[in-house]
């Protein structure tokens, strides 16, 4: 196969193995649009994203549209005179007219098995949900929200130590190569899109900062899912004595206890158990305000818990 003339769409870090991969072959990139520098770091400076850092690292133009209602961002793009279009993690909206330019068309990445998990946070719903398999989805894109045809798909197994931070690698590896084994037969027109089944389909909502404060009426399963679903962003909590404490690993313990849920029955030996609404949660690591995360044991050296409601 002769190399295709592409445009690439993407923001953030899941977007960097798929163009890695793209810079390395026959292909020839000839834009890389990616959302507008946005505020970062305590000066809240202006900052580039993952995808434009390295794409101005090999001289490659970055174009950086607020959105694609501006006339001549959509001239500047069907002027490209793309091939193809690949979209991963862009994070805007695009249009008929966006979706129309490249001769054909626009293939999108998704970080799960469409028609799972349609949406912004599929990899975070997928664990919280419980599934224990997830995957990426290449897709021709539409002007629904990841309701297109599927093209390919490469399944992967959802482990009980996985955190989104585990699971995001391995997906954006996953989608890289599942990629690169697409492009050849979208160019010669022999990968066929297969109508994605609406009545599967659910939503995976974005995330949002007051979800992570922990339910102890839950039972400790969920709650265990909840706190890898949000590892590393925007990490689960609860209160502890009127302060934030964040929990960042955890494990099932399935004996209960009878107490109420969130009071800490066990502090003692590097070991510290919560009371949930079914079975005891094991905290392994936690973080409190102007500290780096520790472990339960280095945690109990500086304070004694033991009987102390959480939330």
């Amino acid at each position: 196969m002769s190399g295709l003339k592409l445009i690439f769409a993407g923001t953030p870090e899941f977007s960097l193995p798929p163009l890695l991969a793209l810079l390395q072959s026959e292909h020839q990139i000839v834009a890389v649009y990616t959302q507008p520098d946005r505020p970062a770091g305590r000066g809240r400076q202006l900052a580039p994203g993952p995808v434009k850092q390295l794409a101005l690292q090999h001289d490659l133009t970055v174009l950086q549209p607020r959105n694609f209602r501006a006339e001549e961002d959509l001239l500047r793009l069907e002027q490209l005179h793309a091939d193809l279009m690949v979209v991963v993690a862009y994070g805007l909206i695009l249009p008929a007219r966006v979706l129309r330019a490249p001769a054909l068309g626009c293939v999108n990445i998704h970080a799960s098995l469409l028609p799972r998990w349609r949406g912004a946070a599929p990899i975070q719903r997928a664990i919280a949900a419980g599934d224990e398999e997830t995957g990426v989805t290449i897709m021709r894109m539409d002007e629904g929200l990841d309701t297109g045809p599927m093209l390919l798909n490469r399944r992967c197994p959802i482990t009980t130590e996985d955190t989104a931070g585990t699971l995001h690698e391995r997906l954006a590896q996953l989608g890289a190569a599942a990629l690169m084994e697409a492009l050849p037969r979208v160019a010669d027109g022999s990968l066929i899109g297969e109508p994605q089944d609406a009545d599967r389909a659910c939503y995976a909502e974005k995330l949002e900062k007051d979800e992570a404060r922990i339910d102890w009426s839950r039972p400790a399963r969920e709650i265990e899912r909840m706190v890898r679903a949000f590892n590393p962003w925007p990490v689960a909590e609860t209160v502890l004595e009127g302060k934030v404490l964040r929990i960042w690993h955890g494990s099932v313990v399935a004996a209960g206890s009878g107490a109420e849920p969130g009071r800490v029955v066990t502090a003692a030996r590097g070991v510290i158990e919560v009371a949930t609404g079914d079975g005891l949660l094991r905290l392994e690591q936690l973080q409190v305000p102007g500290k780096r995360a520790m472990s339960a044991a280095d945690f109990l050296n500086a304070r004694a818990i033991q009987g102390v409601r959480l939330g």
